[in-house]
């Protein structure tokens, strides 16, 4: 009598197991990233000085004493400092981040009021990262030495420039000088165009060296002459079969950096005058207002962890042989 191989069939639940394990221990991380983060801010704020009633109040508001101890109690501000942050983590899993000193509002609707401008800018300039980094990339690889050359020095000065500086030259040219472009507040796509490079060119220059990288060891392997063989066009080559084998890398950086897009976006609306989560939290450190800050920082981190975990997802898409916790799995 012949046995039957049930190998395969125990071969499927076992990676799909495997793949649901990965995928808790990453909600896990993401889970302690924000704990973490939390309790830091919280601490440094709590501890870094300044009287906490007069942001409530105002800081030239004459009250008498009782309505002083009335906002004290109000905000829980008699309470020890471990409760306090107890109350704030309860808040935070229901999705309370408490109410603005500042402004007495909760601090959800005082933030709703900059997602979308801060949103609008950091796809913007990840959109143009992007694109930026695959034509350079792409096309100043192997064979092409002056091109390669001009871009690494382009790549090399952009990468060491600071944003905001960056920011301010663009302004002064296109803005003050030639009059292209708004120089403050969003007035239109005009005054979007100006941030969006500031903030996309530095990124586009790092991700085109890991891409650039990528698609020369791409380029040394058997695949590559085995299509030429065939007759494949080298454009087609270049961008379809060796940014695949190229795209491994430089979604890792790209999971880096484009998650800390956020928080470059707050600076470099800063510089420019615009409205969003950058003015919320510039106005709420110089008011005091820890709820907004806070509030601010775990936005920050929840999108940096977010898009570290969704490039995962995407290179164990393109390259089945990669888990979701970044090892490849042995064959």
């Amino acid at each position: 009598m012949s046995t039957i191989d049930a190998s395969p069939t125990r071969a499927a639940p076992s990676r799909h197991a495997a793949l649901a394990v990965a995928a808790l221990r990453r909600l896990g991380s993401l889970l302690l990233v924000l704990l973490l983060t939390a309790t830091i801010t919280f601490a440094v704020l709590e501890f870094a000085g300044g009287d906490t009633v007069s942001a409530v109040l105002g800081q030239n508001a004459v009250v008498d004493e009782a309505t002083r101890q009335a906002v004290i109690a109000q905000y829980g501000l008699d309470q020890p400092v471990w409760i306090r942050y107890v109350d704030y983590l309860g808040g935070l899993i229901v999705g309370d981040f408490g109410q603005s000193y500042a402004q007495r509002k909760p601090v959800a609707e005082v933030l709703a009021t900059g997602v979308w401008p801060t949103l609008q800018l950091a796809l913007s300039a990840a959109a143009l990262a992007i694109v930026i980094a695959l034509i350079v990339g792409l096309s100043t690889g192997r064979g092409r030495p002056v091109p390669r050359v001009v871009a690494q020095a382009i790549e090399l000065v952009l990468v060491s420039t600071p944003t905001f500086w960056l920011g301010i030259i663009l302004l002064t040219v296109f803005g003050f000088g030639l009059r292209w472009f708004p120089v403050w507040g969003d007035s239109g796509w005009q005054s979007l165009v100006l941030p969006t490079i500031a903030l996309g060119l530095p990124i586009a220059a790092v991700l085109s060296q890991v891409i650039r990288e990528g698609a020369d060891k791409a380029e040394s392997q058997p695949f590559v002459i085995s299509a030429r063989a065939r007759g494949i066009t080298e454009r087609r080559l270049r961008y379809v079969h060796i940014l695949t084998h190229a795209s491994g890398p430089a979604l890792n950086v790209a999971g880096l950096v484009i998650g800390g897009l956020l928080g470059g976006a707050v600076l470099t609306e800063s510089v420019f005058g615009r409205p969003g989560l950058g003015s919320i939290a510039l106005q709420a450190i110089l008011s005091r207002d820890l709820p907004v800050v806070l509030a601010v920082v775990l936005v920050s981190a929840a999108v940096y962890v977010l898009a570290s975990t969704l490039t995962d997802v995407v290179q164990s898409s393109l390259d089945p042989r990669t888990s979701l916790s970044g090892r490849r799995r042995q064959t």
